[in-house]
Parts: structure tokens; C-alpha cells; sequence
């Protein structure tokens, strides 16, 4: 017969991490895919890479249902400390659309997905694909690159440039998705893949427009300067060390004669190739190299301290051995094109700030913040009738003299509840030859 569980519930760990999450300053984000089974394989595979591309901080094991809608995903940010969502979805024309909100007020930008490739197709396409299991332990690199419009190219391009609160907008959304990193703390053996996103420069036709290319890449780096032997030697000793045994890690040095035939190549007469002695001088950097050191007793330490005739010896400290490295870059992928067309001000259900294909006069512009007023009122009210309704029902039950429950839990988190925060806005990114429904009232 099983236990009967005690009145009082012990905190989880889980409900450790949320107590201390007001001193985690590392951004969370949450890749969801809108319509379960409706996006298609294609678009599913490509949330699953994105996810990856986000870690370690995100869920990549959710799982989506076909009931879920806004509320239930924004409803569990807080709790879990989530600060970005990527939402994509499928229009019913076929185009792929990405919402990157900030939690727990937005802003929302819309981005059309105009082209993209999957981790799969990237890797079939690689003679030598990148496989590292310790690669996503920690959180990428992010270069960003043209992403704010110069004064002088600004002044050429006219109309055709993006407005600059739009540039700096979309900056500080993408520059906030993952966590600073200091140069002079951060080791750089930790930092494995690197995410650039480039901007593509706006042209005089394009009316404003804002493309983004992003690129994953994995970073490799190897000792330059060396014989190729000589490398395979060192990796060879790593291999060791690190206790993973394998048939190929050591050279079969079992038909030389000696030690040089295998160091020099014979086919160039007992002399090294040109690519091996020529020294490596593209994207090379220097860091520190991993030194082995002995741990000491405290009495090794007080000899090491103290001379022969027991004097305190001076003793200067050691420079850190440093290494050439090359670094390379393999692209892990996916490969994504994005094409802003649409900024809200809240989580998919605000004003619109900033759109690409369809312009507000000042006039309309008034008559548009009247009407968010007026919702806005709206709403407070049909709040402040709920909470006059739940504070009437439990009245109702203290002089009745029940005791508060799981109903009063239901209750509390019905308080803020509102039947407009549960509709999900998924309306199209409309575009040129587009038929719009319902956008004058936005």
C-alpha cells in the first residue's frame, strides 16, 4: 500500500531555480512552432534547429499541441524566467513567418522567412560535417554586422533607408537573446560556435526594408606551425590523456626503420613539404596553453616556499605558455534569410509601430492611439469586475466557513484573466500583392 503524502509539499529543485531567478541575468528563450500538425516536416525541423542554435538556454524538448494558444506560453515566461520567444508558423498562402516577442511586454517583430536550409542538407553537402557533443554546453558568439544605417549612406539612400529608433530597435532584441560576454573574463577555449547575422544593405527600390541573413558556424582551431607528424602526435598524446583509447590514435611506426622516415617525407627526398614548414598566417590567434601541473602536499609547499637555510626565497612568477592557433569555421547551420515587415508594441496584440508595405498619415495615426485608448479602458474595466466577482465569492465562502482550496487557487489565477489576451493574433505578414482584411482597424 503506497504512502499517504504529507499536507505540506517539499520545494522541488525546479522551484528553487524560479525563487533565485530575479539573480539570473542569462536570457531564456522558448522556440515554439504555431500549429502542430498543420506547419509541415519541413518547418518542424527547422523550430528543432533553431532550438539548438539557442542553447543550453532554452526548452528543446517542447512539446506543442494544437490546443495551446498565446496565453499558455506567456503565462508559464514568468515562472520559468523566459525573456524571448521565437514563434513560427505557416501562413495558408505556404510562406513561413518567425515572431521574435520580448516577454513580458513585447515588442514583437515580424519577419517573413524567404529562404532557409535545415542542418540536414548543410551536413550532406560537407565532406567532413561537424558532430561535437560539447559544442552546445554554452551559448554562441553573436557578430552582428551593418546593422545601423551610416549618416552619409542614410543621406544617399533617402526614403529608402529604415528609420533609425527601427534600427536600434532591432539591435537591441537580437543583442539581448543571448548572454554579454566579457573578453578579459571568458576563457576562449569555452566559446565553440559563433552566429553571425549580417544585414543586407538596402537598395534605392526596396522602400525601407530590413533583411537579415543568419549563419551558424562551429569553431575549430589547430596548432599552426607544426609538421603535420607532429600533430598527429600531439593529438595522439590528448587522446590519451583524456582516457579515450582508440586503434588509429597512435601512428604504426612498425615498418621504419627509423624515427626521421616518418617525420620527413620520402617522396621529396628526406625533406619536409612546403605546406608543412610554411607558417599559417591567416586567422591566427594566440592563447594560452593547457599546462599540467602536480598537485602539492602543504609540506611540498613550505619547501617550495622556503630556501636551504630556511629563508623565504623569492620567487618570480611564471609567464603563461602561449600557442599560435588557426581558427577555422564549419557551418553547422540552419541558414535563414528574414525580411522584417511588422513591429508591434505588445506580445502579438498591440499597436502596430512600424510596418513596411502599408503607411499611416498623422491624421490616421491620432485616430489609431484614440482607439487603443478606449481598448485599453476597456479592458482595466472588465478586469476590475473580475476581481470584484472574486473577491465577492470568497466572502460569500469565508461566511459559510469552507475552507480555501484548490478552487481558490483557480480563482487566483483567473483574477487576471481576460478573454481578449486568449485570442491568438495570427494574422498573415501581409505583403504587396496581398489582400489585407481588417488592417485599417489596426
Amino acid at each position: 500500500m503506497a504512502r499517504a503524502g504529507k499536507g505540506r509539499r517539499k520545494q522541488s529543485a525546479t522551484d528553487k531555480t524560479v525563487a533565485k531567478k530575479g539573480t539570473d541575468v542569462n536570457p531564456k528563450s522558448m522556440v515554439i512552432r504555431i500549429g502542430a500538425g498543420e506547419v509541415g516536416a519541413s518547418v518542424s525541423q527547422l523550430v528543432q534547429d533553431v532550438r539548438h542554435v539557442m542553447e543550453p538556454e532554452t526548452a528543446v524538448r517542447l512539446k506543442e499541441r494544437r490546443g495551446n494558444k498565446l496565453r499558455d506560453y506567456t503565462t508559464m515566461c514568468g515562472p520559468l524566467g523566459v525573456t524571448h520567444m521565437l514563434l513560427f508558423s505557416r501562413s495558408e498562402s505556404g510562406n513561413t513567418n518567425l515572431r521574435l516577442a520580448r516577454t513580458p511586454q513585447g515588442p514583437t517583430l515580424h519577419f517573413r522567412v524567404e529562404k532557409y536550409s535545415l542542418c540536414k542538407d548543410i551536413m550532406k553537402a560537407q565532406k567532413h560535417p561537424r558532430a561535437g557533443a560539447h559544442d552546445f554546453q554554452v551559448a554562441p558568439l553573436m557578430v552582428m554586422n551593418n546593422f545601423v544605417t551610416s549618416d552619409a549612406e542614410r543621406e544617399r539612400l533617402g526614403d529608402a533607408a529604415p528609420p533609425k529608433h527601427l534600427e536600434k530597435l532591432v539591435t537591441d532584441m537580437w543583442q539581448g537573446m543571448f548572454p554579454p560576454i566579457q573578453p578579459h573574463t571568458t576563457p576562449l577555449q569555452t566559446i565553440k560556435r559563433v552566429l553571425l547575422l549580417n544585414r543586407e544593405p538596402p537598395k534605392e527600390g526596396d522602400n525601407g526594408s530590413y533583411t537579415i541573413s543568419m549563419r551558424h558556424y562551429a569553431i575549430t582551431t589547430k596548432i599552426t606551425g607544426i609538421p603535420k607528424p607532429l600533430r598527429r602526435l600531439y593529438a595522439a598524446e590528448k587522446l590519451i590523456a583524456s582516457k579515450e583509447k582508440k586503434k588509429s590514435a597512435l601512428p604504426n611506426l612498425g615498418g621504419l626503420q627509423d624515427m626521421a622516415e616518418y617525420m620527413l617525407d620520402p617522396s621529396a627526398a628526406g625533406y619536409t613539404s612546403a605546406s608543412d614548414t610554411e607558417m599559417e598566417t591567416d586567422a591566427e590567434v594566440e592563447v594560452s596553453a593547457p599546462v599540467m601541473r602536480k598537485v602539492l602536499s602543504k609540506r611540498d609547499r613550505q619547501r617550495a616556499a622556503t630556501g636551504d637555510d630556511g629563508r623565504k626565497a623569492t620567487t618570480q612568477g611564471s609567464r603563461p605558455q602561449v600557442e599560435k592557433r588557426a581558427v577555422k569555421l564549419i557551418e553547422l547551420g540552419p541558414r535563414l534569410k528574414l525580411r522584417l515587415t511588422k513591429v508591434e508594441e505588445d506580445i502579438c496584440s498591440g499597436k502596430i509601430l512600424w510596418h513596411e508595405y502599408i503607411t499611416k498619415s498623422t491624421e490616421e495615426m491620432k485616430n489609431l492611439d484614440e482607439v487603443w485608448g478606449q481598448r485599453n479602458k476597456e479592458k482595466e474595466e472588465r478586469r476590475r469586475i473580475q476581481r470584484e466577482n472574486i473577491d465577492k465569492k470568497r466572502k460569500e465562502r469565508a461566511e459559510k466557513g469552507e475552507k480555501e482550496g484548490e478552487d481558490d487557487e483557480e480563482m487566483e489565477d483567473y483574477e487576471d484573466y481576460d478573454m481578449d489576451d486568449d485570442e491568438w493574433h495570427d494574422a498573415d505578414n501581409v505583403g504587396p500583392d496581398d489582400e489585407v482584411e481588417g488592417e485599417d482597424e489596426e
